[in-house]
């Protein structure tokens, strides 16, 4: 439906919201005004009627001139740039730029006079300035002072300047690839690290488990290991087992610390060292083919490392310690501040008392003098855990592999979690992050993600993001970014209607995908974007234009009139695999596993017998497909076989990058993630097996024919 009001079609566009758009069967669609109005109200803007809308279209137009200047100016490397710059009107006002390096550069005043206007009593004034294109890479301090003049043109109030400040990004062209990696492919396996447990695990996969894989997948001649995300999840009640809904973006999550590798389990007594593989032994399930218990392997290993954290630790570890708490700064504080806080009054922070909703209030000041020991703890955590994750691209790296581990990014957070509160007033918090309708999932999804505001990540200079990127490459070769359509545009989902009632909400691309740029080529690393689903073409163009990745999947690689891409038509420019962690393995979708599946719990909106009969005539294509390509042979049908044509296919594409899913490589046919599930499916519980359903330990691997012919395939 059409808007109501000019102001609120006034409001939409100042916001960046998009009130139309193309579904998946291409069906030009209006978002509600209902939708619409309940989104800028995450903004702080009332237009419930027309006269509020109006009303408030004026204020956002006068807070331009309000602003003395703008709090964020991203440029691209040898880019001159402009910004305004408010003043009252006649005043003298002067810039200068301090760079990164201490360095002053000037800006010079630019002729565009825009008449002065009338903003609360007083007359204020526009000045341009040219910011120099000779800025080095980097995060750089404008600094603007104004002083004011008396009628007889005096300076006024005995000197007294006004200053404010603004942030200029300057950011690399392209990305590029990682010197290491050259101009060669790559190939590598994805892998769900809590599910890939060894005999020394504790129940689940943890990081000394994925430094054993990373070295196991060069031997085969991998270049690298792509991993689910590790970030921080509760530490108190109910883990949620979602990788993908963290508490914490810049943090890792503990309980894929190995507690033995630590060095001060050497110094423990006896009792203590046994009462430790005490524990370790209640997360081993009688029934090896149970699924994954994260709980009950956080209520043990955590245990376990309270008493390794008793321990003292030599002068030189706790010189490390402190230069680890320097380095992490008061954020690191703040995340052990919610760990502490989130144990004594449960993981939602909403539900506590309302004097603890402030990070640096004077309550929570109180706390973290009063539990001084404990927020040490959880500091003591984070630092183990980036030892250990410093281990694992080691290994990699020293076992030949040219990237090493890449890390996945998530697209969003749990509104309940720790950077909701750290970063309290960064989320609309009463909207989710979800996608529309898709041929997958039709009923639309809603990932219960509250979503960052455009507008403070731009009065932030950008800050969360330039966090959450340098955290997932402090110890990694590359970052894959979850749906990365989030640096342009996210579904924001009213809570309540539902994900069929929501609406695109832009953001600033050339920021977010700058930052990025900048991030990753100051770590030297690879950087791969999910951009499966609705997006348009020049989305694609621009993320290739700047070194970043795609991601292509062979089910979604088809042309026009439905029939499969030749590989010399695949994207060179990408991360090519067959399938993923949010779709079936493979041999699972070749039998139309998934089709079942989703009829069984009622997610299809389309008949059953349509799904089956749309599931055999795609899979019927792609086996017409590799027998033309000469991978398969014209009367086999096993599911090994057609799965090795496959990706014997991707190694004839020009892609840069192409990948296998672990659970592809040995014959898993459960699916790690069923997209709009919550509790009837279980997801990310399920261990690594094998096309029989027993479970594939990691030192299976070591000696699996079947993994064996999946990396000599990969190797080309």
């Amino acid at each position: 439906m059409a808007l109501s009001d000019p102001a609120l079609g006034e409001l939409v566009d100042r916001f960046g919201i998009s009130t139309q758009f193309y579904d998946w069967k291409g069906r030009h669609t209006q978002v509600g005004e209902q939708t619409v109005i309940a989104i800028l109200a995450e903004f702080g803007v009332d237009a419930s009627t027309p006269e509020r809308a109006r009303a408030v279209a004026q204020r956002v137009r006068d807070d331009h001139w309000r602003r003395i200047v703008q709090p964020c100016v991203v440029l691209r490397a040898g880019q001159e740039g402009r910004i305004d710059v408010h003043v009252p009107a006649g005043a003298p006002v002067s810039l200068r730029i301090v760079g990164e390096d201490g360095n002053d550069h000037l800006p010079w005043q630019v002729d565009n006079w825009n008449p002065d206007r009338p903003i609360d009593g007083r007359m204020i004034g526009e000045a341009t300035f040219g910011i120099p294109g000779n800025l080095p890479l980097g995060y750089h301090e404008l600094i603007v002072t104004i002083g004011t003049h008396d009628a007889d043109g005096s300076e006024a109030d005995g000197g007294i300047h006004t200053t404010a400040t603004s942030t200029i990004i300057v950011t690399p062209n392209r990305v590029g690839l990682p010197r290491r990696m050259g101009a060669s492919r790559v190939w590598g396996y994805a892998a769900q690290l809590y599910s890939v447990r060894s005999h020394h695990s504790w129940g689940l996969g943890d990081l000394t488990d994925l430094a054993d894989l990373c070295t196991w997948s060069a031997s085969q001649g991998a270049g690298y290991l792509l991993t689910n995300p590790l970030h921080a999840a509760e530490v108190a009640g109910r883990m949620e087992p979602s990788p993908y809904l963290p508490s914490s973006r810049l943090f890792v999550n503990p309980i894929y610390i190995r507690p033995e590798l630590i060095a001060e389990y050497h110094d423990l007594d006896q009792y203590d060292a046994s009462l430790i593989e005490s524990l370790r032994t209640t997360t081993l399930d009688d029934d090896p083919q149970a699924l994954l218990d994260r709980d009950r392997t956080w209520q043990a290993k955590s245990q376990a490392l309270e008493l390794i954290h008793r321990v003292d630790m030599s002068a030189s570890r706790r010189m490390a310690f402190t230069a680890f708490r320097v380095a992490r700064g008061r954020r690191l504080e703040d995340f052990a501040t919610w760990c502490l806080l989130s144990e004594l009054h449960g993981s939602d922070w909403h539900d506590w008392p309302a004097e603890l909703h402030d990070p640096h209030g004077a309550a929570v000041a109180r706390v973290r003098r009063e539990h001084a020991d404990r927020i040490d703890f959880h500091m003591w955590l984070q630092w183990i855990a980036d030892q250990q994750l410093s281990t694992v691209q080691s290994s990699g790296t020293d076992a030949g592999m040219p990237v090493g581990l890449i890390c996945d990014l998530a697209v969003g957070v749990n509104g309940s979690g720790a950077d909701a509160w750290m970063l309290n007033g960064l989320f609309a918090r009463e909207m989710n992050v979800g996608a529309p309708p898709d041929p997958f999932n039709q009923a639309g999804q809603d990932w219960g993600q509250p979503p960052m505001r455009p507008d403070v990540l731009e009065q932030m200079a950008y800050a969360p993001l330039r966090e959450m990127v340098s955290s997932a490459l402090r110890h990694a070769g590359g970052v894959r970014i979850d749906h990365i359509m989030g640096l342009f545009r996210l579904w924001w989902v009213p809570r309540g209607l539902g994900p069929r009632h929501g609406a695109y909400v832009r953001y600033n691309h050339e920021a977010m995908v700058g930052v990025v740029a900048l991030e990753a080529y100051r770590a030297g690393a690879l950087v791969i974007g999910e951009d499966l689903g609705t997006v348009e073409p020049w989305v694609r163009d621009h993320l290739a234009s700047r070194g970043i990745l795609g991601t292509s999947i062979m089910w979604f690689e088809t042309g026009p009139d439905g029939r499969p891409k030749q590989p010399q038509q695949w994207r060179e420019h990408a991360m090519s695999s067959v399938t993923s962690h949010d779709l079936p393995p493979t041999s699972s979708y070749l039998r139309g596993d998934h089709v079942e599946l989703r009829d069984r719990l009622g997610l299809l909106t389309e008949s059953v017998d349509e799904e089956r009969e749309n599931a055999r005539r795609e899979r019927e294509t792609w086996l017409a497909s590799l027998r033309q390509q000469g991978v398969l042979e014209a009367d086999e049908d096993d599911p090994e076989q057609v799965t090795l044509a496959m990706h014997t296919l991707l190694t004839r594409t020009p892609s840069k990058v192409i990948n296998a899913t672990l659970t592809d490589a040995v014959g898993d046919p459960r699916t790690q993630n069923l997209p709009g599930t919550e509790d009837e499916y279980p997801n990310w519980r399920v261990p690594l097996s094998g096309p029989d359903g027993e479970p594939v330990y990691l030192e299976d691997l070591y000696s699996s024919d079947r993994a064996a012919r999946m990396a000599k395939v990969l190797r080309g």
